[in-house]
C-alpha cells in the first residue's frame, strides 16, 4: 500500500494540472461545430449557442430564426452543404475570418458561393468562447437585412391540342392574370366583388398551405378585352394584374367534354405531382387537358432574385422552363362541330370512327359547356346554374354506358352466326305485339311480315324473333362467350378512360328472361358509345375490331378483336342493315345524298312502379358506298314529342351527308 498511494496521488495531481491548462476551442473547431448545426438548419441552436452579441443586437432572435426559416421554406432550400476551406494563419487573438463554401438546392436550381465567416472571441455570461458574427448573406449571397427575396415561377408554354387537319382544339392566346400578394390585401370585399367570387374563396386561396407572405397568388384570369374590370382591379391595394397566356378553345361546347379545360394548380395538385408542379401553375382539370397534362404542360422554370431597396435586383438562381409538346388527335374538328350542331344540344352522346383504321373522328357529349368560363375562373353562381341545369351540361356521357336497345340485335346475330348456332333462314310465325316466350312476355313495337327470319327481324327490329332465337338456338353459354369476344366486360383500350360495356352487373346471365332481354339490348346490358361504334366494324371488316385510337402518333389498324364474323355473313348483315333504312319502316335516314345503312335502337328506362319510362334513342350507321365512317348517336328522352329512334337516324344521316361533302 505504501508503494501504491504516491502513484495515485501523483496521477490525480497530473489530471488536475491538465484540466486547469486545457485550451479553449480554436476558431476552426468552433466553426466546425457550427457547420454541423448549419447543415441541419438548426437555427434555434445556432442562435442560442453561437450567435455573437453583435448578431443578437442587429437581428434579434425572431428575425434570425423566423425569417431564416421562412426563407428556407419558401425557396425550398435542401441538401445544404457547408465546407470549411483552408485559411491562412492569423495572430489576432480576438477575431477570425474563416472561408467556407456554401451550396444547396432551391426551387430555381442549385446555388453555390464562397463566404468569409467572421468569428469573435468574447464573453457571454460566464463563458468565454468564439462566436459567429452572422448576417443575412449566410442564407443567400449578397442578401442584406433591408433586402427582399422574390421567387418567380416561369411557366412553360403549354402544348396545343390539334385536330387531324392541324386545326387547334386547344391553344394559347393572351389574357391577364389577376392575383393578390399574400399579406398585403386589406379590402377583400371589394376584390371579391370585382372577381365575382365569395370572400371565403379568396381567403382560402391566400391561406393555402403553399402560400407564404409576399407571394403572388393567382385568383382569376380575364380575357384581354375585359378592360374596364382590369382597370378597377389595378386600383385595389395588394392586387397585381399580369399579362399572361390564356388557354382558348376554338370549338367551344362541341369539344368541351373531350378537350376539357385548365386551371390554377391547387395544393393537392402540387402534392400529387411530387412537387413537379409549381404554385400558381396552370394544369389540366378535365378532359384531355387533364389526361395528357404532363406532356402538354412541360416543366415550369423558376427564378430567385434579391430585390434591393432601390428596386435593383441580384440574380440568385434560375431554371429555364421546358415547353410542353403539341399533341395531334385523330378527331376531325369540323365534323365534331357538325355532329354537335346536328344534335341541337339535346342530351346525348356521339362517336364516329374510321372502320378501316380504328381512328376516332368524333367523340362528344351533348349539351356541352363553355370551357373558357372555367379557365378564366367561373363564379359560384354560374357553376350552380350549370350544375342544376336538368340537361346536365357538365355530365360527360361518352365515358358512360347505356342500354343499347335494338342496336344490339345485329351483334347478337353475329354471335349466333359465328358460333354456327343461328340459322338465318329459320323463321318464326309471330302473332300480335305481345308474345309469351318460355313464360315471359316479350313486346315488339311493330308487327313484322311473316314468316320472321333473321332478315325480317333486323329490318323490322323484331324483339320476339331475337328472344326466341337466342333462347332456342344460341343458349346462355354461347351468347355470353360471344359477347365477351366482342369486348363486353373488358377495359376499352383507349387513350381517354372509358367505362367498360357490361353484359350485366356481375357479367353473367342468370335466367332465360335476362337472356332474352339482353339479346335485344335491354336487361342489365350497358354499352359504351365508342365501343358500340367499334363493334359495328365487324360488318365492314369481315369480323375484325380495330383498337380505337385518338392520337395521330398511335399505330392504326391494330387488331383488338378478330374472327368475329365470316365474310359471307358480314355481307349478309350489311344487306340487312341497308334494308333497315331503305326497305323497312320509313326512316329520316333514307336520304338521296347518301346511301345510309344502319340500325335503330330504343332503350326504355323504367323506374319501379312506372308504366312508361324514359326512352333513349340510338342509331348506328354508315355510308353504304364509301364505308369510311361509322357514326353512333344516342339521344335521351326521345319519347318526348314522339320522336323515337327514327329521329336519331336522321341525325346520323346529317353527319354522313356533311362528311360526304368533304
Amino acid at each position: 500500500m505504501k508503494k501504491t498511494l504516491p502513484l495515485i496521488l501523483s496521477t490525480s495531481f497530473a489530471l488536475t494540472i491538465l484540466a486547469g491548462c486545457q485550451d479553449q476551442p480554436t476558431p476552426e473547431e468552433r466553426l466546425d461545430a457550427y457547420i454541423k448545426l448549419w447543415e441541419k438548419q438548426d437555427y434555434d441552436k445556432m442562435y442560442a449557442d453561437y450567435a455573437s452579441e453583435q448578431t443578437k443586437q442587429t437581428y434579434g432572435k425572431k428575425e434570425f430564426i423566423e425569417r431564416t426559416k421562412k426563407l428556407t421554406d419558401s425557396l425550398d432550400i435542401k441538401e445544404l452543404s457547408v465546407k470549411r476551406l483552408k485559411s491562412p494563419e492569423s495572430d489576432d487573438q480576438d477575431k477570425a475570418a474563416l472561408p467556407v463554401e456554401i451550396s444547396f438546392e432551391t426551387t430555381a436550381g442549385p446555388v453555390s458561393y464562397e463566404k468569409q465567416v467572421p468569428l469573435t472571441f468574447e464573453k457571454q455570461g460566464d463563458t468565454e468562447n468564439w462566436y459567429i458574427n452572422w448576417d443575412s448573406s449566410f442564407v443567400l449571397k449578397d442578401f442584406k437585412k433591408e433586402d427582399k427575396v422574390q421567387l418567380t415561377t416561369i411557366e412553360a408554354k403549354r402544348g396545343d391540342l390539334l385536330d387531324s387537319n392541324d386545326r387547334p382544339l386547344a391553344t394559347t392566346g393572351t389574357g391577364y392574370q389577376v392575383g393578390a400578394t399574400a399579406g398585403q390585401v386589406d379590402d377583400l370585399s371589394t376584390l371579391a366583388t370585382l372577381l365575382d367570387r365569395p370572400v371565403s374563396a379568396i381567403e382560402d386561396a391566400l391561406g393555402a398551405s403553399w402560400v407564404k407572405d409576399g407571394q403572388f397568388v393567382p385568383l382569376k384570369t380575364l380575357a384581354a378585352d375585359d378592360r374596364s374590370q382590369l382597370t378597377r382591379l389595378k386600383q385595389v391595394d395588394g392586387v397585381t394584374v399580369k399579362e399572361t397566356e390564356v388557354r382558348t378553345y376554338p370549338f367551344g361546347k362541341a369539344t368541351s367534354h373531350l378537350i376539357g379545360y385548365i386551371g390554377s394548380a391547387t395544393a393537392d395538385d402540387i402534392k400529387q405531382s411530387k412537387e413537379t408542379i409549381q404554385p400558381g401553375e396552370q394544369v389540366g382539370k378535365r378532359g384531355l387537358e387533364q389526361v395528357l397534362d404532363e406532356t402538354l404542360r412541360g416543366k415550369s422554370g423558376a427564378r430567385i432574385e434579391i430585390i434591393k431597396p432601390d428596386d435593383s435586383t441580384v440574380a440568385v438562381a434560375e431554371t429555364e422552363a421546358k415547353d410542353g409538346q403539341d399533341i395531334q388527335l385523330t378527331i376531325d374538328g369540323t365534323l365534331q362541330q357538325q355532329t354537335y350542331n346536328a344534335m341541337k344540344e339535346d342530351p346525348g352522346t356521339a362517336a364516329a370512327i374510321d372502320p378501316r383504321t380504328g381512328e376516332t373522328r368524333v367523340l362528344l357529349s351533348s349539351p356541352g359547356f363553355d370551357p373558357s368560363e372555367f379557365t378564366t375562373g367561373i363564379s359560384q353562381a354560374r357553376l350552380d346554374a350549370l350544375t342544376n341545369n336538368p340537361d346536365q351540361p357538365l355530365l360527360n356521357r361518352f365515358t358512360s354506358a347505356f342500354a343499347p336497345g335494338s342496336t344490339q340485335k345485329p351483334l347478337t346475330a353475329a354471335v349466333g352466326l359465328k358460333s354456327g348456332t343461328l340459322d338465318p333462314e329459320q323463321a318464326y310465325t309471330i302473332d300480335g305485339l305481345k308474345t309469351k316466350v318460355d313464360g315471359f312476355n316479350v313486346t315488339r313495337i311493330h308487327e313484322t311480315p311473316d314468316p320472321v327470319n333473321l332478315h325480317n327481324a333486323l329490318v323490322y327490329s323484331d324483339n320476339v324473333y331475337f328472344a326466341k332465337s337466342t333462347l332456342e338456338q344460341l343458349g346462355t353459354e354461347t351468347f355470353t362467350s360471344g359477347l365477351q369476344a366482342l369486348g363486353y366486360g373488358e377495359k376499352i383500350p383507349f387513350t381517354y378512360p372509358m367505362r367498360a360495356s357490361q353484359i350485366s352487373n356481375d357479367g353473367s346471365i342468370a335466367s332465360d328472361g335476362q337472356l332474352m332481354d339482353t339479346s335485344y339490348g335491354q336487361g342489365q346490358m350497358l354499352t359504351n358509345i365508342l365501343h358500340l361504334a367499334s363493334m359495328y366494324e365487324i360488318f365492314l371488316t369481315d369480323g375484325i375490331i380495330y383498337r380505337p385510337t385518338l392520337l395521330t402518333d398511335e399505330k392504326t389498324k391494330q387488331v383488338w378483336k378478330q374472327d368475329l364474323l365470316d365474310a359471307k355473313d358480314a355481307a349478309m348483315i350489311r344487306d340487312d342493315l341497308y334494308d333497315v333504312v331503305h326497305a323497312g319502316f320509313p326512316l329520316p335516314a333514307d336520304i338521296p345524298e347518301v346511301k345510309v345503312a344502319g340500325k335503330t335502337g330504343t332503350a326504355e328506362l323504367k323506374k319501379a312502379g312506372e308504366e312508361n319510362g324514359q326512352e333513349n334513342g340510338f342509331f348506328v350507321g354508315y355510308d353504304d358506298d364509301k364505308k369510311d365512317l361509322l357514326v353512333a348517336i344516342m339521344i335521351e328522352s326521345v319519347e318526348q314529342e314522339d320522336r323515337g329512334s327514327p329521329y336519331v337516324s336522321g341525325l346520323v344521316a346529317d353527319v354522313l351527308k356533311s362528311h360526304a361533302k368533304k
